[in-house]
């Protein structure tokens, strides 16, 4: 491994020693300062904590324009099933094989923290060419783009923004989708438990999962719909009560896991059992490809005597609600071929308690499904489609404030200086995409109006889920991409630099 690479992975690690779960980025934050600190260098924070270093141009750099590199704190915390991984205080621990780095059992977090190393060891070199740099680094990307949200109009002076959170090398992303979330919740009308009844719990587990956006249109099965499907056909020939149902952890991620506690008189179980094997061999023929180890079961569970179900007409509806709430892709591009116009998420289920305190507040179940498009009027279409499917259940809805498409800029001086620099650093053509994930460059591009903006990044695999892996070689690739791209901002670039 080169030395580069090698620092480069050493920061990264060091930086896998910090928690910074999304909504968690004060240590991380802290640590950005005393970085800064460390090196000499100016920073300032705002009152999210998001955090800007600045880097004095080097000597023949002074007239050239301000450019801003960007990256999240934050990262997706998602583990393997029964790891014992506390997010909280563990730091992530570092497996390399071969030409891939990952993590014991859960993410890696090279999703955005890959991108925190690369611009931190750069901060290091003094020696390197560049013109004046804002270094910025925001919070709470991945569950609501808060970070890019809050910014106001005095934090950025730049007006080129070099966004390292794009997950395949050789790619300049130059646009992305628009996003929204929606949260359905009903209250749920506990009965008692029929004598003759107990208590099972249905579990779908082994999952690949994946990123909602970057993994959608891919045969990857959802936890929380496979579950539906499960329960669906146990209601049709089962007396089953709903006690719980609890299934995904993130917007942005396909959930890997699911499982419901029911009821049900133990003479049927045997039929359930059957019921279920079925369902598990033809969701294992259909997903086969990416979810191999994909498995439903139905065990007999010892059942919290305070735990009860749900009326059997609530617990109809409740399936039925999740039946019909769209997963998957809604729309292809017609212009792109090959890419995602629309979709949706099923995220999360969750069966939350009521509080003790307050006995008017009982249990609830509560729904979060992730829209996307990168056309804004589909982008509200699905969202009243889920809207009106929740509705028509009874259900209470609230939706996010979202955010708007980044749409590509065909005349973007930034665009065409970064592929002719790819193309003279490694004699090959890079690619040009819009996709079907969310990029804080959306939110940032409305806030700041002019702002010439792209995003490459290292080559990452399965991003949102523990089988997150990052391709060694990729890190070095952008490292030279990235300091060609500053070195040639040594001519007088202000002219042509959009204002």
């Amino acid at each position: 491994m080169d030395t580069v690479t090698k620092e480069i992975l050493e920061v990264f690690e060091d930086i896998n020693t910090i928690p910074r779960c999304s909504r968690h980025e004060e240590n991380i934050a802290n640590w950005l300062k005393e970085q800064a600190l460390e090196a000499g260098l100016s920073f300032k924070f705002d009152s999210v904590n998001n955090v800007i270093i600045s880097v004095p141009a080097s000597k023949g750099y002074e007239t050239s324009p301000l450019v801003v590199i960007q990256g999240h704190m934050d990262m997706v915390c998602e583990k393997k099933q029964g790891s014992l991984h506390d997010f909280s205080k563990d730091p992530i621990r570092h497996i390399i094989e071969g030409d891939w780095v990952r993590a014991d059992g859960t993410t890696l977090g090279a999703d955005n923290g890959i991108a925190l190393a690369i611009v931190l060891v750069l901060a290091r070199h003094r020696e390197i060419p560049h013109p004046p740099l804002e270094l910025l680094f925001t919070v709470d990307e991945e569950t609501g783009l808060t970070g890019a949200n809050e910014l106001t109009p005095d934090f950025i002076s730049g007006k080129i923004l070099l966004n390292l959170d794009s997950e395949e090398e050789g790619v300049f992303i130059t646009g992305c989708a628009g996003g929204m979330n929606t949260t359905i919740s009903m209250p749920l009308e506990r009965t008692s438990l029929p004598e003759n009844h107990r208590v099972y719990c249905l579990v779908v587990s082994g999952l690949a999962g994946g990123h909602s956006g970057v993994d959608i249109h891919e045969k990857r099965a959802n936890a929380n719909k496979l579950l539906v499907s499960a329960l669906n056909s146990l209601v049709d020939s089962t007396s089953l009560l709903l006690l719980s149902i609890d299934g995904g952890s993130a917007h942005n991620a396909i959930s890997r896991h699911a499982e419901a506690l029911v009821s049900m008189p133990p003479d049927q179980y045997e039929s359930a059992v059957s019921i279920i094997r079925q369902t598990e061999e033809g969701a294992r023929s259909e997903y086969s490809e990416y979810d191999p180890a994909l498995s439903i079961n139905i065990f007999l569970q010892v059942a919290d005597e305070s735990l009860l179900p749900v009326s059997r007409d609530q617990g109809l509806t409740i399936v039925s609600l999740l039946e019909k709430l769209p997963h998957g892709v809604v729309r292809m591009s017609e212009n792109m071929p090959g890419i995602v116009q629309t979709s949706s998420n099923l995220a999360t289920i969750r069966t939350e308690a009521g509080r003790a305190e307050d006995a008017k507040v009982g249990d609830r179940f509560v729904i979060v499904t992730s829209q996307r498009s990168s056309v804004n009027t589909e982008l509200q279409e699905i969202t009243k489609k889920v809207a009106l499917i929740a509705g028509s259940a009874g259900a209470d809805i609230t939706h996010s404030s979202g955010y708007s498409p980044w749409q590509p800029d065909l005349s973007s001086f930034l665009m065409k200086r970064c592929k002719d620099i790819y193309s003279k650093t490694f004699a090959g053509e890079p690619r040009t995409e819009v996709i079907h994930a969310g990029l804080e460059c959306a939110v940032i591009g409305s806030k700041f109006p002019g702002m010439d903006m792209i995003s490459f990044g290292p080559t990452i695999r399965n991003p949102h889920s523990p089988d997150e892996r990052l391709y060694i070689p990729s890190v070095l690739k952008v490292w030279e991409f990235l300091l060609a791209l500053l070195a040639s901002f040594g001519q007088d670039l202000k002219a042509n630099t959009k204002r």
